[in-house]
């Protein structure tokens, strides 16, 4: 995508964070209708931010990150973290320098304490905003090296944000270039040849104070119009199954009459951005939706993990119990939508005797891999294969055979097992939210 850019030459100060934040805001308009996120680089960065998630009538938030610094000098980093369990590391400097796994995970340790102080200080036991699959407009008072900006960008991305716009009032020229590789967009209203420091060009330029920065916080969700509000409710989870702890995404439209929950496949997440495309279109039908992952990283390593189909069922039955526990969305009738090993997950899952889960959709899935159950599925099941993927194709010809429910082989012509070809994801999307839309919704009584 091209980078977004935008400098003005004539030379000027901003008299301080919030005026900065205004004239910023005025330029990142064409952005609103993108329904952004923006978020915050604390502490500086949060009352530029304010401003302009106010003129986008955005949701307000903070990234927060942390660079790990070698033992012996802090200051050049050979990794970073974020928040939901976000790790990146530079393998190949961490090679090069000899550092061990108790060196990494000695500084790791320190700066996730950090990292975790920080968060409650400013959220208060809020849950962070979920970003994934939206438009993310990160925020700086400035940059001058662009070095936290660019650890941010990787940390929203690894969160699956769709596209990444760093907007500060004034950064150097060095550090606009650099981050061009980095994000989608780089706004700034100053980019001086002759920077010097981001503090020159403000004649108030105060410190932030960790209290400013959680009342600004506190205001923002306060503040009326919200999207989150207006298009539902955005969070990022953490479910507890099975001894382990699963990261999850979960929104809820207004007015939900269910809830789909994700049973991703091999190689792929809760920020898959296939899966995050069917999830926006089943908002569109009045659904919620749960993203998470059925493996933790670690596991996901292990191509057996992979394949243990009843492990798998376990914990997205574990997850169902968990969403039935929510004050939100724990009356809501669930549905499973599965795509490859997730399927067979899904379709062994349902076939549990207590399980009340009223419909399950396939995509590109492995029902084969719950042959042992599939005659006791209960609830309306919906294949869909693509026609070009014959050898999955054969598999869930072979398994719907086995299916005494209510089912549907339902073929997308041409398409590949991702689906990758042009509106072929789409027709996923509209096959399976009508499926679901016929089958979630608890009947009502005759008045």
């Amino acid at each position: 995508m091209t980078a977004l850019d935008y400098q003005e030459s004539e030379h000027f100060s901003f008299a301080d964070r919030r005026d900065a934040g205004r004239r910023l805001a005025t330029l990142l308009t064409p952005l609103r209708d993108d329904d952004p996120v923006v978020l915050a680089l604390p502490r500086g960065g949060v009352p530029v931010a304010a401003e302009v998630a106010k003129t986008l009538d955005a949701p307000l938030d903070v990234i927060i990150v942390r660079k790990l610094g070698l033992p012996f000098q802090p200051e050049l980093g050979f990794g970073a973290i974020g928040e939901g369990g976000v790790r990146l590391l530079d393998s190949g400097l961490i090679r090069t320098l000899g550092l061990t796994q108790h060196d990494v995970a000695r500084v790791e340790t320190k700066e996730r304490r950090e990292l975790n102080r920080r968060i409650e200080t400013y959220r208060a036991g809020r849950p962070p905003i979920a970003i994934g699959g939206r438009t993310v407009i990160i925020v700086d008072d400035g940059l001058a090296t662009g070095a936290t900006a660019r650890t941010a960008v990787q940390v929203a991305r690894a969160r699956g944000a769709r596209r990444i716009i760093v907007a500060v009032p004034v950064a150097s020229v060095q550090a606009t270039e650099e981050l061009k590789a980095d994000a989608d967009g780089v706004v700034s209203l100053l980019t001086p040849l002759r920077f010097r420091a981001v503090g020159l060009w403000y004649r108030d330029f105060g410190q932030t104070g960790d209290d400013e920065v959680a009342s600004v916080l506190r205001e923002s969700v306060r503040e009326p119009n919200r999207p989150t509000i207006r298009h539902g409710l955005d969070r990022e989870v953490t479910i507890p199954v099975n001894r382990v702890e699963l990261g999850g995404l979960l929104h809820m439209p207004r007015g939900a009459e269910g809830i789909v929950v994700f049973a991703h496949g091999s190689g792929s997440s809760r920020h898959s951005p296939r899966n995050q495309s069917v999830a926006r279109s089943f908002h569109h039908r009045g659904l919620a939706t749960l993203l998470f992952d059925l493996l933790t990283p670690a596991e996901d390593a292990d191509r057996r993990n992979v394949f243990d189909i009843e492990m798998l069922a376990s914990r997205l039955l574990g997850v169902s119990e968990w969403i039935r526990e929510q004050d939100d969305v724990g009356l809501l009738p669930q549905g499973y939508f599965g795509a490859s090993t997730g399927a067979g997950a899904a379709l062994w899952a349902a076939a549990t005797p207590d399980n009340t889960v009223r419909a399950v959709v396939s995509r590109g899935g492995r029902p084969d891999l719950a042959a042992l159950r599939l005659a006791d599925v209960r609830c309306p099941t919906l294949l869909i294969v693509g026609g070009a993927d014959r050898e999955v194709l054969r598999l869930n010809r072979a398994a719907a055979a086995h299916l005494h429910c209510p089912h549907q082989l339902a073929v997308v012509p041409a398409a590949t097992h991702l689906f990758d070809e042009p509106g072929a994801l789409e027709a996923v999307a509209r096959m399976s939210g009508e499926w679901f839309a016929k089958y979630l919704p608890v009947p009502r009584a005759p008045t």
